[in-house]
């Protein structure tokens, strides 16, 4: 029992794994860059479909890969493209291009299913050592999965990099520092849906094939380990918070194991997805949460300040007079104000 609970937990992990690439791309576009993309349902399937079709026309698995990365870059340019110079609507936008590349994604495939069982892929040595689901594979993938955060994270560091979150938090105030936001709307549209069509690849050779639906709802799955992974590990530094979104993914696809285990129907999925979403948004509102939110920031607080901040308290000096610290005590404010 414990140990198929275990190999359960281990498949999961697997899953949140690949799909954390694609909650990386959510994140760049709903954190970052303040844009609701709704183009990850299609640019999902576009990246699985081309790299199935890839991979059964004999390329390259890798390269294949790639071309599913290549693929859902074009979806998010058409979106970008669709919002700065056609003016429409972002949700709109993204409505528009997903619609558009469910009969794009059937034209690549030519059909609804495409299984890829006796194709080489680039997981199938794994598939044949009987990796999957087990330590070994949590290992590759989380290798992978570094791999991208640090590609990401580099990204995010440059100057365009900045000129892109800057973007997301002070339309007016970048532009006005000579920075084209539709070019920067654009490019993060690009960045975010290359991602998702990377996990797309992924995925469809990690199922042995690509399916029509694979991406159906799959904005419900990224939001969720967004916010599922900043409620977790709040973070002001973008290195910390895409590593979170990775978490976030990883601890959504454990419970929707767990839901399965426990006896809940595989059609009532999307039903606990959206469930776990608005527990996410609502449980940092509890109080009991804010206080403990509260109490970790103030031992951060503690902790930049090498030990010498202390919380001020009515009536009593907040810390030793002439001791170095962020806040003056009560002594030294009545000493300044007989000077």
């Amino acid at each position: 029992m414990i140990q198929t609970l275990l190999n359960q937990g281990l498949s999961a992990a697997d899953l949140g794994l690949i799909f954390g690439i694609m909650a990386l791309g959510v994140y760049i576009t709903f954190r970052v860059l303040n844009f609701p993309d709704l183009t990850v349902d299609g640019s999902f399937t576009t990246g699985a479909a081309v790299a199935a079709s890839a991979i059964l026309g004999g390329v390259n698995p890798w390269v294949a890969t790639m071309f599913g990365f290549v693929a859902g870059a074009a979806a998010g340019l058409i979106t970008g493209l669709l919002h700065t110079k056609g003016k429409i609507n972002p949700l709109l936008a993204g409505i528009l291009t997903q619609i558009a590349l469910y009969s794009i994604n059937l034209r690549i495939m030519g059909k609804a299913n495409l299984p890829m069982l006796r194709a080489e892929t680039t997981m199938s040595e794994m598939r044949r050592a009987g990796l999957f689901g087990t330590w070994a594979s949590v290992g590759i993938f989380v290798a992978v999965v570094i791999v991208v955060l640090i590609i990401t994270n580099w990204f995010l560091s440059t100057d365009t990099g900045l000129a892109l979150q800057a973007t997301g938090d002070n339309e007016a105030m970048i532009r006005a520092q000579g920075v084209s936001t539709d070019n920067m709307k654009i490019l993060g549209l690009v960045v975010s849906n290359a991602l998702v069509g990377l996990s797309g690849a992924m995925m469809a050779q990690y199922q042995g094939y690509a399916d029509i639906g694979m991406g159906i709802g799959l904005i419900v799955a990224g939001l969720a380990s967004v916010i599922i992974g900043q409620a977790i590990l709040p973070a002001r530094h973008f290195a910390v918070a895409t590593a979170a979104v990775v978490l976030g993914s990883v601890i959504y696809r454990e419970v929707i194991q767990l839901a399965l285990s426990a006896g809940f129907d595989p059609n009532d999925m999307k039903l606990i997805s959206a469930v776990l979403v608005v527990l996410a948004l609502l449980l940092p509102r509890l109080t009991i949460f804010k206080r403990w939110a509260a109490r970790r920031k103030q031992q951060q607080m503690l902790k930049a300040a090498g030990g010498a901040y202390q919380p001020a308290m009515a009536g009593a000096p907040a810390r030793p007079p002439g001791q170095p610290g962020l806040e003056p005590t009560n002594e030294e404010l009545s000493k300044r104000g007989e000077q």
